[in-house]
């Protein structure tokens, strides 16, 4: 359960790269929820949190860094990205650096902050002692802002007086609403459109895309109301093998995927419909099982097959063949691009969910597996034979069944396979994970 966001009045951060926004935004949020290199242009997306400071609810969203350098291929599209966060802000906090001073990049941003005509804060980052605030104060008032709020992010100097200024020209927020969201991680190997995937499920460019791969960087979220339901997006950094990851800002951004995986109900695994599904889209997919989350495998770019009938039954005997680890997964094939299929992914989303928090009652999953039993019967081992005494449902979002038996050891994993769908058949459990604890007698005598 989380609150909504979308009537909080928000708060915009902006900037030209490297002066300390996402440092301040990690800094209010609370923890490191936007990377933070000393790479210059780490940020790119739009990050957004829900704050709260003297019993004041606003939306933080952090924007990349724009700086005016022709050969910054993502140039044009941070700025844009930046021009729409303003629209629909509050309150503009325009964020420079106390220690280098004013470049043109920071006047460029400026006026994109005077066309917005928004109310403004102006404050000068890295002030961390006071003739650093002195300079701050002197040599960055020719922006035209007045002076700024001198501030250090990093060691947490005059952010709490400039949360007071913040919430001092914020309108009353109302009360919070609770709401159930889908949560869903969209996840896969670089440039296979898992950015495009999210702009045309928003219908807006939240996202920025590119054709150059590893273009997103933080996990980003998106709040999104539809006719099938409300859902929490979760676009995720293209996650490359494990041999070509690069350091620093790479790194922390495939850790970024994977922590999105585990708080999410569905993976949404993009994949290249071109290409097929490929050994590093399974080492992906892996996460998703790992974590005992629901799985949906998007095969995309569906528009760019020749002979879409021939193609799809080639990738459906593919997805077959090489899933088969994870034969409860759900498929859709879709098309960023022209949106097609996207309606069918939300529903597939939404039986995930479902199929996640389904309880199968007690006497039912003891019936079905005492026939299990019967209708296949353990083979021996060492003299032995696997049995049963008592089986019950213990959690769910993942369902998570404990079965108590004589000798776990005695069990094949055939069998634990053979068990797990006579379980999911009994209450189709398609689409997600599940959990199997099998608990020996001298186990649950311990534990007594």
């Amino acid at each position: 359960m989380s609150a909504s966001s979308a009537s909080l009045p928000r708060v915009v951060i902006v900037g030209r790269p490297n002066v300390g926004k996402s440092s301040l935004f990690n800094r209010v949020v609370g923890h490191r929820q936007a990377i933070v290199e000393d790479e210059p242009g780490t940020t790119r997306d739009r990050l957004e949190a829900d704050v709260e400071w003297l019993d004041t609810r606003f939306r933080l969203v952090d924007t990349g860094g724009f700086e005016t350098v022709s050969e910054n291929v993502f140039g044009p599209l941070i700025l844009e990205q930046i021009r729409t966060a303003m629209r629909t802000a509050t309150v503009v906090v325009l964020l420079v650096d106390a220690r280098d001073g004013l470049t043109s990049s920071d006047y460029d941003i400026a006026d994109e902050v005077r066309k917005c005509r928004k109310p403004v804060i102006f404050v000068a980052n890295k002030a961390d002692n006071d003739a650093r605030e002195l300079q701050a104060l002197a040599e960055t008032t020719g922006l035209g802002f007045g002076e700024p709020l001198a501030i250090s992010a990093l060691h947490n100097v005059n952010v709490g007086v400039l949360l007071d200024d913040v919430v001092a020209m914020l309108p009353a927020a109302p009360p919070p609403v609770e709401e159930d969201r889908i949560r869903v991680a969209i996840i896969g190997r670089p440039n296979v459109g898992k950015s495009m995937l999210v702009n045309a499920l928003t219908g807006e460019d939240r996202m920025i895309v590119s054709e150059v791969a590893g273009t997103t960087r933080d996990a980003i979220d998106t709040e999104l109301d539809t006719e099938h339901g409300r859902f929490l997006l979760i676009d995720t950094a293209g996650i490359r093998r494990p041999g070509k990851l690069g350091t620093g800002v790479e790194r922390h951004s495939v850790m970024r995927a994977s922590t999105a995986v585990d708080r999410c109900d569905v993976a949404v695994l993009v994949v290249d419909g071109t290409e097929g599904l490929t050994a590093q889209d399974t080492h992906i997919a892996g996460f998703a099982m790992d974590a005992s989350t629901a799985l949906i495998i998007a095969v995309n770019k569906t528009d760019l097959w020749e002979d879409p009938e021939a193609q799809r039954e080639w990738a459906e005997r593919q997805l077959q063949g090489r899933a088969k680890f994870v034969p409860w997964a759900m498929y859709a094939f879709i098309s960023a691009l022209e949106g097609k299929g996207l309606d069918q992914l939300l529903e597939l989303c939404v039986m995930a969910r479902e199929a996640r928090r389904r309880r199968l009652g007690t006497p039912e999953l003891n019936a079905v597996l005492t026939k299990a039993l019967r209708d296949h019967v353990p083979p021996v081992v060492h003299s032995r034979r696997f049995k049963l005494f008592y089986a019950t449902q213990a959690d769910v979002d993942p369902p998570v069944f404990v079965l108590f038996v004589n000798d776990p050891d005695l069990l094949h994993f055939s069998y634990r396979r053979y068990l797990e769908r006579e379980i999911r058949q009994a209450a189709d459990f398609e689409g997600t994970a599940i959990k199997i604890i099998f608990r020996g007698r001298e186990e649950e005598e311990r534990r007594k």
